[in-house]
């Protein structure tokens, strides 16, 4: 892999980074990074000279470009690596140099393991490891990651460029990493809770639109076991301009409520613009929840959850 990868090419000036949903209750007038294709006059991308890629090839799956902003940049931004996928460069993962945070959807995935039973975690579109990280890291050893992703060279550089090799070392039996069709994904003792986060061409892959696919996911959880699925939204930009990301989302949460009727919840970032989660199960309690969450800066997720039957587009 390392012969293909082409080092500190920067990027066009006034490089705009994918809009990412920042969390709940942002300060007052944030800076948002902004999505590839928004102009404004109020422009607020990263400088150019304060960006560059360290990484950028095509594998057998995909378009991959690896992103670093500068640490002494002012942006909020500043000393983060992004991981983009496919042609539009939609973000697969992300990190920071001082902190676990993701200031993203990944930060709403961290929230799942206080309300399922301990026990393995599927991650089922791995990426680089952004969302491992967090549950490595903010979760006792009761919980194991079970990894699956279908690009090899997106491991390699997760190992290379997001310190996943390290995460690997230090958390040698809690994470397992498998390199094939997250679809098939499965363990001896069933999964406490599944996370799915499966995109393809800059698009919540098509196979999520399937109620029989959400049947087998289902039956592959243990007693109590939930759910919790990035279903994308209108920030998500596809290869295929009619996969709109809105109608992907909807036509994804149709096919999950077939399967579990009354028992899905959505939650959504931003103003509506950005990324919305969906979670299976009886909604929690919720003060216990918060209390069972491990950093205060998570708590503020529990509340936003809503029925996907009064679940609107903004």
């Amino acid at each position: 892999m390392a012969k293909e990868l082409v080092s500190l090419h920067f990027l066009p000036p006034q490089f705009h980074i994918p809009r990412l949903p920042l969390r709940p209750k942002p300060p007052q007038n944030p800076i948002f990074p902004r999505r590839r294709n928004r102009t404004s006059s109020n422009d607020d991308g990263v400088p150019s000279n304060e960006v560059k890629t360290i990484a950028k090839f095509k594998s057998r799956h995909n378009y991959i470009r690896v992103i670093e902003v500068s640490r002494r940049s002012d942006h909020p931004l500043a000393g983060s690596r992004f991981l983009l996928l496919d042609t539009p460069g939609n973000i697969h993962s992300i990190s920071f140099l001082l902190k676990t945070l993701t200031d993203s959807y990944f930060d709403v995935f961290a929230t799942l393991p206080p309300i399922i039973p301990p026990g393995p975690i599927g991650v089922l579109g791995f990426g680089a490891g952004s969302t491992a990280r967090l549950i490595l890291e903010l979760y006792p050893p009761e919980y194991t990651i079970h990894g699956w992703e279908i690009d090899p060279s997106v491991i390699d550089v997760g190992r290379e460029f997001f310190s996943l090799s390290k995460l690997e070392r230090d958390h040698k039996d809690r994470i397992f990493i498998n390199i094939g069709d997250a679809l098939d994904a499965s363990v001896r003792t069933g999964f406490s809770g599944i996370l799915v986060d499966l995109f393809s061409e800059g698009s919540v892959i098509k196979e999520l639109q399937d109620p029989n696919v959400w049947r087998g996911l289902k039956s592959r959880l243990r007693k109590r076991g939930r759910i919790m699925v990035n279903v994308g939204g209108r920030c998500v930009e596809a290869e295929d301009s009619e996969r709109d990301g809105d109608l992907v989302m909807v036509e994804t949460l149709k096919a999950m409520s077939q399967v579990f009727g009354d028992k899905l919840f959505v939650l959504t970032l931003g103003s509506g613009d950005d990324s919305s989660v969906a979670l299976t199960g009886d909604l929690p309690d919720l003060d216990a929840w918060k209390k069972s969450l491990p950093v205060r800066e998570l708590r503020s997720f529990a509340d936003m959850w809503k029925p996907f039957t009064e679940f609107t587009l903004s």
